[in-house]
């Protein structure tokens, strides 16, 4: 590390992050109009792809500012509020025929569907020339994510994967503290995520139920192998079964391991390796696990371990307890950065407070009674809203002084201890007595006016946005690479190159997706 604070190897990563121009054009005021881009003072002309759940709250976010000149929900019932709300704006449930009736009218999308799905419909929408904000995690496979990664370049769109934590403040306050050597070489760093509420371990598939009048469901399946429908697919329990979804690494990791990808700039991993697991399924995620993966050195950092806590409680048996902090609370709160200078809005970082609708509830929050596997909601309302089947006991007790658990991640230095929470909003440094007197570093990145305004301001020919595809296609990649760990044992190599295990055929059958005929990928 420099006596600056900040050496030579953070400079690629940075300048990402502080919006420096990529190969393309963007911010190249010639070549806006040829690019197809819009100058600051007109509003795009947004389109959106998945109108209900985290869909919805993207597209109203898009509204605030931007024109909304179309709809497309396979699910009427699901999306009904916002289809209502924008009742003058064309409606589709194939998206593919909305691109192609209302293309000369769109500028970009917002995309916020399945896992399964997601590059599917991205690559369509980059490939008629649209820009693209596609809801975390980024991919379902590892060959997805690097297909989107190089359709960005070759198709000239601004992109955004919405992990919303990439843009808070604290977010990038941990990075400029790792950055600045303040807890030295980081050589482990821990993720966690809490139990979801989707259905995991479940030995058989689920029961076959009519199809609602309001769901096409051959076009929710779109490029995967058609089975009988269930309600504990759709409209959200779909992300607890490997074929539609990532599990918890998908629905909290993305956001819990962004400050651990950002900080330690972290690229392929050499290996990933599932090290414990509970309620192992071929059909569902486990009921929890831990995952171990590899890093090997990167410029000036040196080789790091990271391991994933699916699911983590408190008093699972093989819970993380943070050596030398067993009287310390691990996890800091949201936005506790005011009394270090740096008063902040919430989620995203544009003044928007609170977690989002239906998502799952801060760490230590009393979670209400339900069924784990058996779909005995009750009165629970869980992670998909009102009304979706619930498939849990418990989230696990109150956090408990030195043991990891909750959305979160701590890093291990050779200097001292750091974690941040949720989507990384927040961050402080262990034990607590040195944070309270710790100063800040300078900032080195450029700060966010908010996820979706970042995003906006890309589309129009502005700074690249901080979750580009070029940054977390990469990520996205690793990410799933720990989902392929559930399913296959031992110790799998991983040559990022070739996109392969080098160690297991059964691996490899998972890098990617078997689609149907006529739904298959290229660029």
């Amino acid at each position: 590390m420099s006596q600056d604070g900040v050496s030579r190897r953070h400079f690629f990563f940075g300048a990402l992050l502080a919006g420096a121009v990529p190969v393309g054009g963007y911010g190249s005021v010639p070549s806006l109009k040829a690019m197809g881009y819009k100058p600051f003072y007109e509003k795009l002309n947004v389109a959106a792809i998945g109108c209900g759940g985290q869909g919805g709250a993207d597209l109203n976010d898009a509204a605030r500012t931007e024109n909304i000149v179309a709809l497309c929900d396979v699910d009427q019932d699901r999306a009904a509020a916002n289809l209502k709300r924008f009742e003058k704006a064309p409606k589709y449930k194939d998206f593919r025929v909305m691109l192609d009736k209302e293309g000369k009218n769109i500028d970009a999308c917002t995309i916020g569907i399945p896992d399964f799905m997601h590059a599917t419909v991205a690559l369509a929408c980059m490939q008629h020339g649209k820009h693209v904000y596609l809801e975390k995690p980024l991919t379902r496979t590892p060959w997805e994510a690097r297909l989107l990664q190089e359709a960005a370049v070759k198709y000239k769109v601004a992109t955004q994967m919405g992990n919303q934590g990439f843009s808070h403040e604290c977010n990038r306050v941990a990075a400029e503290i790792v950055w600045s050597g303040a807890i030295g070489d980081v050589t482990e760093a821990h993720i966690s995520t809490t139990p979801g509420t989707h259905p995991t371990g479940l030995q058989e598939p689920p029961k076959e139920e009519s199809v609602p009048d309001t769901l096409d469901w051959d076009l929710w399946l779109g490029g995967a192998s058609m089975r009988p429908f269930s309600s504990w697919y759709v409209p959200y329990n779909w992300r607890g079964f490997y074929d539609f979804g990532t599990g918890q690494i998908g629905n909290w990791a993305t956001h819990t391991a962004g400050p651990v990808h950002t900080a330690l700039q972290l690229g392929a991993p050499t290996s990933v390796e599932c090290v414990s697991e509970e309620g192992r399924s071929s059909i569902t995620f486990p009921h929890r696990a831990v995952i171990r993966l590899d890093f090997p050195a990167r410029g000036g950092m040196g080789p790091v371990k990271v391991y994933y806590h699916d699911s983590a409680r408190p008093e699972d048996p093989d819970a993380y307890h943070v050596p030398g902090m067993e009287n310390e609370t691990i996890l800091p709160p949201t936005n506790n950065l005011a009394d270090k200078g740096r008063p902040m809005g919430g989620r995203g970082g544009a003044g928007r407070g609170g977690r989002a609708p239906g998502a799952p509830a801060a760490p230590g929050s009393a979670p209400p009674a339900g069924g784990r596997n058996a779909g005995r909601g009750g009165a629970m309302v869980g992670a998909g809203g009102p009304g979706v089947k619930v498939f849990i006991d418990s989230r696990g007790g109150a956090p408990q002084p030195g043991i990891f658990s909750g959305n979160g991640a701590v890093f291990i230095g050779t200097k001292g201890i750091m974690a941040t929470t949720s989507r990384g909003e927040g961050v402080w440094l262990l034990p607590a007595e040195r944070w309270k007197d710790y100063v800040l570093p300078p900032q080195l990145l450029t700060r966010s006016p908010g996820h979706m305004l970042d995003w906006i301001r890309a589309c129009k020919g502005g700074e690249a946005s901080c979750s580009d595809f070029s940054i977390t296609a990469p990520y996205a990649e690793w990410l799933a690479l720990t989902a392929i760990a559930f399913r296959v044992q031992g110790k799998l190599e991983w040559d990022s190159k070739n996109q392969r295990f080098t160690n297991s055929p059964e691996g490899n059958k998972w890098v990617k997706p078997v689609f149907r005929k006529g739904w298959e990928l290229k660029i």
